[in-house]
């Protein structure tokens, strides 16, 4: 048997890989590799390090635009439900002057005095639209009456009377309303009403602002507003434990200096306001007594003696 000689095969080489850092490959990777390329033909995710503070900006921002749309979709509703918060404020404070008078008059009577004050500011809210001007809805003051506010009272004095001799005019009205309501049905209640009704507009008609009578006296004689507060001091000296009536002297004190000294500066702006012709003078001044004369009747006319038993809670 002839010798034969073998040999065995030559292993092949094994090289050594040890773990690469990321993002680096060993020299002997093929080019794609060497340039960041996934074999499979996918690019590897990029380090999000140095992006992290821009992301974070990035979903501020867009958190705080979302919050601003949504502020904005507030607004526009609040601006459509405006109305609606007008006579929300008008309704609340009536049902609290409601609760407040009740307490002395009982919930019938103290309902039925908001509703003729409600009647009263309404005839100036109707005399503003007149003149082109938006008033504010009505406003009640618990034992203080009610108000509305509005960015001026006319052009000129005639139309601050028109405006303030307005109220009386209409709550006047209701309040024969009422009398008549009271009459023809016997009830004591209403025709207490009605008196109070009178009453409350023929205190308006004294000649001194802010009261309905000093608007008119603005257009007939403003000296006539020094007459209307030396009514009002003499009333706080028979009346010394009304503080309500001692606020009315004081605040109305107050308005009349600040007109008088407006009055006093005649500029071509005050001049031209209180210029008001003869005869407007005249038929305010017949309007302004008129509503006296009624006024004053209509209260005789509906005299109660409440000693007589009789009580405004119930009908």
């Amino acid at each position: 048997m002839d010798n034969q000689e073998f040999s065995l095969p030559k292993p092949t080489p094994v090289i050594p890989v040890t773990p690469a850092a990321p993002g680096a490959y060993p020299s002997h990777a093929t080019p794609a590799l060497q340039q960041g390329e996934n074999p499979f033909g996918e690019r590897p995710r990029r380090p999000t390090q140095g992006r992290g503070i821009r992301g974070r900006i990035g979903s501020a921002i867009a958190a705080l635009g979302a919050l601003l749309a949504k502020f904005g979709v507030a607004i526009k509703a609040l601006l459509v439900a405006l109305p609606n918060l007008k006579l929300f404020v008008t309704a609340g404070t009536a049902l609290v002057s409601v609760a407040a008078y009740s307490l002395f008059f009982g919930w019938w009577f103290a309902a039925g005095f908001v509703a003729l004050m409600f009647v009263h500011e309404m005839g100036h809210v109707f005399a503003l639209r007149r003149e082109g001007i938006k008033a504010s809805a009505p406003m009640f003051i618990p034992f203080m009456g009610a108000m509305i506010t509005a960015r001026s009272l006319g052009n000129n004095a005639l139309a601050e009377a028109r405006v303030g001799l307005a109220g009386p005019i209409l709550g006047s009205i209701g309040a024969a309303v009422v009398a008549v309501i009271g009459a023809l049905t016997g009830s004591d209640l209403l025709t207490a009403l009605a008196y109070f009704g009178f009453f409350l507009n023929l205190f308006n008609l004294l000649p001194v602002v802010p009261l309905d009578g000093g608007r008119a006296a603005a257009a007939m004689s403003p000296w006539m507003w020094f007459a209307g507060l030396g009514v009002l001091v003499a009333l706080v000296f028979l009346e010394p434990g009304n503080p309500i009536l001692l606020i009315i002297t004081l605040f109305a004190a107050f308005q009349t200096y600040h007109r008088w000294q407006q009055r006093k500066s005649r500029s071509l702006a005050q001049t031209a306001y209180y210029r008001v012709a003869p005869l407007h003078r005249l038929l305010v001044f017949g309007v302004y007594v008129g509503l006296i004369v009624a006024l004053v009747f209509g209260m005789s006319e509906t005299h109660i003696l409440t000693s007589s038993g009789h009580s405004f809670g119930s009908l």
